[in-house]
């Protein structure tokens, strides 16, 4: 019989806003569920467009999906009337304005999900199999 590889550790690491209550209560749970993640403060240190790239095909999401339409940024490039044409364009927009991407996203290095709702934590904690 064949061992098992050992599982290397998982690297978590959450997109946080701490001024947001579902990111506050995301990084939360993590806490409470052992894990001491690396936190990016994304409006500080916005995730470069290959990294958000990356997330949102772990997430199995386009980038349309985490856009935040009710932020001014939004309402200011009238996004509604003239929003990107292609993926790549979409993901470029978002990290060049990072307060249109909703919150918080977390990763271990090979999934990633949005934290809302907040049950979507749950699901990244669980080991791989």
């Amino acid at each position: 019989m064949t061992p098992k590889p050992a599982l290397l550790p998982r690297k978590f690491v959450i997109y946080h806003n701490p001024r947001c209550t579902k990111s506050r209560e995301a990084l939360d749970r993590l806490r409470k569920a052992g894990i001491e993640p690396k936190i990016v403060e994304y409006l500080k240190t916005p995730i470069p467009a290959l990294e958000l790239d990356k997330l949102l095909k772990q997430m199995k999401l386009l980038p349309q999906d985490i856009v935040r339409t009710t932020e001014d940024r939004f309402i200011d490039l009238e996004l509604d009337k003239t929003p990107p044409k292609t993926r790549s364009g979409w993901v470029k927009l978002l990290a060049d304005n990072p307060v249109l991407i909703e919150r918080p996203i977390i990763t271990d290095g090979t999934r990633a999900v949005l934290g809302r709702p907040l049950e979507n934590v749950d699901k990244i904690v669980t080991p791989l199999s």
